[in-house]
């Protein structure tokens, strides 16, 4: 055994540096590939041809449902949130929440429906929403209540633009309550827990095979 107190200094300053390196985590990925991009606009044509016919289904269904009681028609609007809530799921870069549900709204525009040009305005506030929830978790958590929590904010983005584009501010604050909280709930099953599991399933096909959230599902990160 070597009793030179020179190699002991070096081994106690190697053990002490090894203690003292602080441990990073694997940073994502977070460049765009160009089959982020395709992925991405195809995801939101998709979404919006079902934007489409949720147009016609949920916009009778609303109008029913505010006939009942005025604001309970934001049950039915978690469909069109969930452009947001899937392309952050499935892209996981930044600005995929905003990209899709904008994609998804133009679609749903150029198509046709009752809303005309302000559908765009919904999509940039509706997936700003949903982004601010992936970026406040650093685009590193995809949880089911991640994505709840995505759709309910998006929810909550649809809620500020109508207060000053559909003249909600105006109203009562009953109203206003009513409406805000049925967007929240919708927003959080319809739009975050039905496209979390939407593209759980996605992933299961193997479509998914080269993103995380494949990868994720078959139990290989």
């Amino acid at each position: 055994m070597s009793t030179n107190p020179s190699n002991s200094t070096d081994a106690a300053n190697t053990a002490e540096m090894n203690v003292d390196k602080p441990k990073t985590a694997k940073k994502p990925h977070r460049a765009w590939r160009v089959i982020d991009i395709v992925t991405a606009a195809v995801l939101g044509v998709a979404l919006g041809l079902i934007f489409v016919v949720w147009n016609i289904v949920g916009g009778a269904w609303f109008t029913a449902a505010d006939a009942l009681t005025p604001g309970l028609g934001g049950l039915v609007v978690g469909p069109w949130l969930l452009g947001g809530v899937i392309g952050g799921l499935v892209i996981r870069k930044p600005g995929a929440a905003l990209f899709v549900e904008v994609i998804a709204a133009t679609v749903s525009a150029l198509v046709g429906n009752q809303w005309g040009i302000s559908t765009l305005y919904s999509g940039l506030a509706q997936g700003a929403g949903a982004e601010l929830i992936f970026l406040l978790f650093g685009y590193r958590r995809f949880t089911a209540p991640v994505a709840m929590l995505a759709g309910a904010v998006a929810g909550a983005g649809a809620f500020t633009l109508e207060l000053f584009t559909s003249g909600n501010l105006a109203r009562t604050w009953q109203f206003n309550s009513v409406y805000l909280t049925c967007l929240l709930v919708s927003g959080a099953i319809l739009a975050g827990l039905v496209g979390w599991v939407l593209v759980r399933a996605l992933a299961g096909t193997g479509a998914l095979d080269r993103f995380a959230a494949g990868r994720e599902r078959r139990g290989e990160v």
